[in-house]
C-alpha cells in the first residue's frame, strides 16, 4: 500500500504543480519538517519524500531479516530484496535529479517507471511467497498475463510522458502536441482488447484459470474504470485534479493486479509442505 501511495502522491504532486514546492533535496527548506513553510503543495512534496524514505527503510529491514533467516527462506529472496533496495536508491537519485533539473520530462517519466516497477515487483513477490509449491502456472497464462502487464506498464509511461510535457493541456487549449494525446487514446483500444481476451480465455480455458475469477473480475473492473476516468478527464478538459489522480491510481492498481496474476502458481496459496518438517525430532504418533 505504501508503494501505491507513493505513486499516487507523486501523481498528485505533479497535478497540483507541487514538484518544486521544496526547492532543495533531501531536506525541505533546509529542515526535516518545514512547519512555517507548510501548505498544501509543500505537504504533498514533503509527504512524497517521507513515504519514499519509509519504503526504503522497510525494504532494508526486510533484506536484513532475509539474510538472518536465509536458511529457512528461498535462496533467491535476499538477492531479490537487494535488487529492490537498489531500485529504491536509484529512485531516490532520480527524485533528486527531478528537483535539481526542474522537473525535466524524461527524468520524471523514469521516476514513475521505477515506482511502477517496484509496485509490480512487490506484488509478484507476495504471490511467490504465498505459493509454497514449485508448480508454475500454464505457459499461455504467463504469456498473456505478462503481455497484459507490459502493455499496461507501457501505456502508463506513455500517459506520464504526455502529462510531464503538458501535451494534453496544450492540445486542448492551443491545438499543439496533439500527437501524444492521440497516441495515448489510440493505444488504449488494443490494450483493452488484449485484457478482455485474457479474461475471456481464462474463464473458458480450464478449471484452474477459471478459479482465478476474483482476480479476473478485478482486472475487468479496473480496466472499465480506467477507460471511464480517461474519457471524463478529457471531457472536463483536465480541470478536475482528483479525476486525473484517480486515473493514475487505477493504473497503478492494474499494474499490481496483473503482476500478481503473472506470478500465480497452479495451487494458488495452498501449501504443499509436509506438516512435520524433515528436521523435526518428533516421532510419528499412531493411535
Amino acid at each position: 500500500m505504501a508503494l501505491v501511495a507513493l505513486v499516487v502522491v507523486g501523481g498528485a504532486t505533479r497535478v497540483m504543480e507541487a514538484g518544486l514546492a521544496c526547492p532543495d533535496w533531501p531536506l525541505c527548506f533546509g529542515s526535516l519538517l518545514p512547519g512555517s513553510k507548510m501548505n498544501a503543495q509543500v505537504f504533498l512534496e514533503w509527504f512524497h519524500r517521507l513515504d519514499a524514505f519509509l519504503i526504503g527503510i522497510t525494504l532494508l529491514v526486510q533484506l536484513l531479516l532475509s539474510l538472518i533467516w536465509r536458511a529457512q527462506l528461498p535462496r533467491w529472496l535476499p538477492w531479490f530484496y537487494s535488487f529492490l533496495v537498489l531500485l529504491v536508491l536509484i529512485q531516490g537519485g532520480l527524485g533528486a535529479l527531478t528537483v535539481v533539473n526542474l522537473l525535466q520530462s524524461g527524468i520524471v517519466t523514469a521516476h514513475l517507471a521505477l515506482a511502477l516497477t517496484l509496485v509490480a515487483a512487490m506484488s509478484g513477490l507476495t504471490q511467490r511467497l504465498l505459493a509454497t509449491n514449485d508448480v508454475p502456472s500454464p505457459l499461455w497464462w504467463r504469456f498473456m498475463s505478462g503481455g497484459c502487464l507490459i502493455a499496461v506498464f507501457g501505456q502508463s509511461l506513455l500517459g506520464a510522458r504526455m502529462a510531464t510535457t503538458w501535451a494534453a493541456q496544450r492540445c486542448l487549449n492551443q491545438g499543439q502536441a496533439c500527437h501524444w494525446l492521440a497516441l495515448h487514446r489510440t493505444s488504449a483500444i488494443p490494450i483493452t482488447a488484449f485484457l478482455l481476451l485474457f479474461v475471456i480465455t481464462s474463464l473458458f480455458a480450464g478449471e484452474w484459470s477459471r478459479s482465478q475469477w476474483r482476480f479476473l473480475l478485478v482486472v475487468s473492473l479496473l480496466s472499465a474504470t480506467q477507460i471511464t476516468l480517461g474519457v471524463i478527464t478529457l471531457r472536463l478538459g483536465l480541470q478536475q485534479p482528483w479525476i486525473t489522480i484517480s486515473h493514475q491510481l487505477v493504473a497503478t492498481l492494474l499494474v499490481a493486479c496483473l503482476a500478481a496474476l503473472s506470478c500465480r502458481s497452479l495451487a494458488g496459496t495452498q501449501s504443499s509442505l509436509p506438516l512435520i518438517p524433515k528436521e523435526s525430532r518428533l516421532e510419528t504418533c499412531h493411535g
